[in-house]
């Protein structure tokens, strides 16, 4: 097992305008499961494979322990990849697929077997080890590459979007596997993915990036409830929470016509325009006469225990959509107006020119 540091490594392509990693500084771990997270572009895999030596780092320093692998080739790194699309050899059993890195590496043959069939029976594997990859489910065979990788026994698993080729419920169930599996073997993980429910379910910690530059590397439960700027608030979290753009105004933000309750630590640092948010289960029911806001509901996503209502208001400022969590089986209809508000605990207060978190 290792640690792993990025410091200021950056990756400029030949022939862009700008880095594609202006300079990335991050500390994983020993054992740690770490997952970068973002859009599409946002420089993630670039980060990864500068890990993996698939990409050349311009400039500063990566390491894995004690050891400088900068410029190491990948074969002499002691990480193991896992890719999106399995890379798997459709000629080759899925023991020789498991075995093939062993062989090139002058691994004896029964040392070979001893470890395909302990990380055979890890995965679940053992029965199927005499068929090809075609007779195998999507699952089944990115089982397949994790098994390639795991007899390897290396320093640093990379896995680039793994799930991304399998369909919703094997997606599910795959992630369960892979986080169960990593705490089990407590090798050093770095993960990639653009979807943040897998990043919230599976990391340790995760780290978000934005154009090659980190926004925030915190636990999910800190980032879910303390993002430290807007778009680390729009991004994280499923449904994304709600900005409301408005003017701070005696200690309260005004919406339109509509008063926002905001923490007494974010007062202080208010003024001018702000952006508060709130969560979609952060939200109360109130009667017209308390003066919530209005909420005409134009969609309503009924989940079984819960429900999620999608609305317009009326009131300047207020985004296209609305979304509010709803408990219970008394659901809302469509085109029925609600009138919500919510407690100064749970606004979320940034600068709307900076996007800075204002609250603390």
């Amino acid at each position: 097992m290792a640690t792993v540091s990025f410091e200021k490594a950056q990756r400029w392509y030949p022939g862009a305008d700008e880095p594609a990693v202006p300079g990335i500084d991050l500390e994983i771990k020993d054992g740690e499961f770490m997952v970068l997270v973002g859009p599409s572009g946002c420089g993630k895999s670039t980060t990864l494979r500068m890990l993996a030596g698939l990409e050349e780092v311009n400039d500063g320093t990566i390491r894995i322990g004690d050891r400088d692998v900068t410029k190491l080739p990948p074969k002499d790194r002691d990480i193991a990849m896992v890719f999106q699309n399995y890379a798997l050899y459709p000629h080759m059993t899925v023991e020789d697929n498991m075995a093939f890195s062993l062989r090139m590496a002058k691994v004896s043959a029964d040392e070979r077997k001893k470890r395909v069939a302990e990380a055979a029976e890890i995965l679940g594997l053992t029965e199927y080890l005499q068929r090809k990859p075609k007779a195998l489910s999507g699952g089944q065979r990115q089982r397949v590459a994790m098994g390639r990788a795991i007899v390897r026994n290396p320093q640093v698993f990379c896995m680039d979007e793994p799930l991304s080729n399998l369909d919703a419920k094997m997606r599910v169930q795959t992630r369960t596997d892979i986080a169960r599996l990593q705490q089990d073997l407590g090798v050093t993980t770095v993960y990639v993915t653009h979807d943040q429910v897998e990043a919230m379910t599976m990391g340790d910690r995760v780290a978000v990036m934005k154009l090659g530059v980190l926004q925030q590397v915190d636990t999910p439960l800190r980032l879910y409830d303390k993002p430290v700027n807007l778009f680390v608030a729009g991004f994280i979290g499923s449904p994304q929470m709600n900005l409301l753009e408005g003017t701070a105004v005696d200690g309260q933000v005004s919406v339109g016509g509509y008063k926002v309750p905001v923490d007494p630590t974010a007062e202080r640092k208010m003024d001018g325009k702000v952006t508060v948010g709130v969560r979609p289960e952060n939200w109360r029911l109130v009667s017209e006469s308390e003066g919530g806001l209005p909420v005409r509901v134009t969609v309503v996503e009924e989940l079984g225990a819960d429900s999620f209502v999608y609305g317009t208001s009326d009131v300047e400022g207020v985004p296209s959509n609305v979304i509010i969590r709803v408990v219970g089986r008394h659901q809302p209809t469509k085109g029925e107006t609600l009138h919500v508000t919510t407690d100064p605990q749970h606004v979320h207060v940034f600068d709307t020119e900076t996007g800075e978190r204002l609250s603390d």
